[in-house]
């Protein structure tokens, strides 16, 4: 079927708008006409690693359309998130881990299906598609039943696409992975889609003090009206003092969200004994930081990575939506709409830190 997609050139290039053919859903694959997509910096980050013309985008939300002969959890007319793709099949899939999927990057970053054939073409070529399961930078994407996830149709669709992915990976973090405690203290590095989402989350459970670290004023102050007790400038003085100085003695928790090899170093510097970092950033490919081991040691401290807020998604992305729904969670306050069209606006905004969480709305 011919679909409207948002098309990647490679690096820094801007987006362009085109009709591309999109599969017929198989079996297990299902067809979800999209409302609105988030616009992540995966996406970006992608798209600058890349050569090839792509169709990116993985916080879809929309409609189910029609599904596979062998699809039984959802059905048309269904209102969906989509997320990350994975296996099913893998040590990680059975152990109720399938944000380890040993097939992760393949399904999630390969441009095809896992047998290699395209789900996306332009003028009968091939295009990098099937990105995190989905390719939801268009009007229409083809997921799989294992990363379509059915939401209440009382909740506002075009909003629901960030659960997909930041929200979840930042909230979920928190709630997942890192488990603190209430009157725990907390510092997150980072004031992006992500690094919020985990301030709300790290706020809900109660996390005291809860500090932001971020070099933007209005992130700064966002932060704060959504929990946060301070909100620190790495340009005015070093965050890592003022953080010990906060807390006495060094948090119990941290969280880094920029990917940032010396942000990184700091938010493991930040730490008080038994102090856990966890990671969540994209870093450069070939990023390495320097560790003081002997603080690692005598500390007893501990380094997580964390990928997708280790969210099982059938479970944890509807737990979200009813924190959501409820008052609790109220991540809407991050999103921006862009018609499709925008798409080149929406990206300059984001990477200058005018948009927090951009979000394409599609045309109906």
């Amino acid at each position: 079927m011919k679909v409207t997609a948002a098309l990647s050139h490679g690096p820094g290039k801007p987006f362009t708008l085109e009709d591309v053919d999109l599969d017929d859903p198989r079996p297990d694959e299902v067809l979800v006409r999209l409302v609105a997509t988030g616009i992540c910096h995966t996406d970006l980050y992608v798209r600058d690693l890349i050569p090839a013309t792509a169709v990116l985008g993985h916080e879809g939300a929309g409609v189910v359309e029609a599904v596979g002969a062998d699809v039984t959890k959802v059905q048309p007319s269904d209102h969906v998130v989509l997320s990350y793709a994975w296996c099913g099949a893998c040590p990680s899939c059975e152990s109720g881990e399938p944000y380890y999927c040993h097939d992760f990057n393949v399904r999630n970053m390969g441009g095809a299906r896992p047998d290699g054939t395209p789900t996306l073409r332009r003028r009968g070529a091939p295009l990098f598609g099937n990105f995190f399961g989905q390719s939801s930078f268009a009007t229409f994407a083809l997921a799989t039943e294992a990363n379509v996830v059915k939401v209440r149709k009382d909740a506002p669709l075009e909003v629901l696409g960030p659960l997909g992915c930041g929200v979840q990976t930042g909230a979920g973090a928190v709630m997942n992975g890192l488990e603190p405690l209430p009157g725990e203290a907390f510092v997150v590095f980072g004031a992006g889609t992500v690094g919020l989402s985990a301030v709300m989350a790290a706020n809900l459970i109660g996390c005291e003090p809860l500090i932001v670290v971020d070099p933007l004023p209005a992130r700064r102050d966002l932060a704060k009206r959504l929990g946060a007790h301070h909100a620190i400038d790495p340009a005015a003085a070093d965050p890592v003092k003022q953080i010990l100085t906060i807390t006495g003695h060094g948090a119990l928790y941290s969280l880094e969200c920029t990917g940032i090899p010396a942000v990184f170093e700091q938010a493991v510097r930040c730490l008080g004994p038994r102090g856990t970092c966890g990671f969540l950033g994209a870093p450069p490919p070939g990023a390495t930081a320097a560790i003081d081991l002997g603080g690692l040691l005598s500390k007893g401290l501990r380094i997580r990575g964390m990928i997708e807020g280790e969210s099982v998604v059938d479970a944890f992305i509807p737990h979200l939506l009813d924190l959501f729904l409820d008052g609790l969670l109220p991540f809407d306050t991050l999103v921006t709409f862009y018609d499709l069209d925008r798409i080149n606006e929406a990206v300059a905004d984001s990477l200058e830190g005018r948009t927090v969480k951009p979000v394409l709305r599609m045309p109906r």
